[in-house]
């Protein structure tokens, strides 16, 4: 099956640019960059919704309050291309903290949750046999992608959520991971480009 490759957005340049990088593309929107969404929302095929959490965790700042976002997904999940979006998580937070934001996610068949590399295994099984798809990020000591740690640590992940046949038991997203000497290994249903 094809992977589908989001484009992460905000794309630097004029608006001009984005349509043509974008037309019959998948872009992902994150909530702390939502300028280009309506022009994602016009020219491409699908888009994902991003919560920002990587964007406060880059600048070391405390995740905000969640209802501005709740409000911005209500609005947009109704768009045909609206595909999924990520449910809020904070990256070096701990699982019982990133549960009780899927306790609170107001989007059940919308939302994807996210599964941070330094969390438990078993956490990992309770989200695949809840949801169709898992978002996996990079986080604490496996933050850096592509490292020797993170490739061991990536390699059990895999492993852990894989059949005999190195197929997942449940649609996986690269968050930060498209790049094609990942996507050769990893058997990502999709990945995204988002930075910001």
């Amino acid at each position: 099956s094809l992977m589908i490759c989001f484009h992460g957005t905000p794309l630097s340049g004029e608006i001009l640019n984005a349509v043509k990088i974008l037309a019959n593309k998948d872009a992902m929107v994150s909530f702390a960059r939502p300028d280009q969404l309506t022009v994602v929302a016009e020219v491409c095929r699908s888009f994902v919704l991003d919560n920002g959490a990587f964007s406060a965790w880059r600048k070391g700042e405390p995740t905000k309050n969640w209802t501005k976002f709740y409000d911005w997904v209500d609005k947009w999940k109704k768009h045909p291309g609206a595909e999924w979006c990520c449910i809020p998580d904070v990256i070096d937070g701990s699982e019982a903290s990133n549960d009780e934001l899927l306790t609170e996610w107001p989007f059940e068949c919308f939302g994807t949750p996210v599964f941070h590399l330094h969390e438990s295994l078993d956490r990992l099984k309770r989200l695949a046999d809840k949801f169709p798809r898992v978002a996996i990020g990079s986080s604490a000591q496996f933050s850096k992608v592509g490292t020797n740690l993170w490739w061991t640590r990536m390699s059990e992940v895999l492993d852990y959520i894989c059949n005999d046949d190195g197929q997942p038991n449940v649609k996986l997203q690269g968050l930060r991971m498209l790049d094609p000497t990942l996507l050769a290994h990893i058997p990502f249903a999709s990945a995204d480009s988002t930075h910001l």
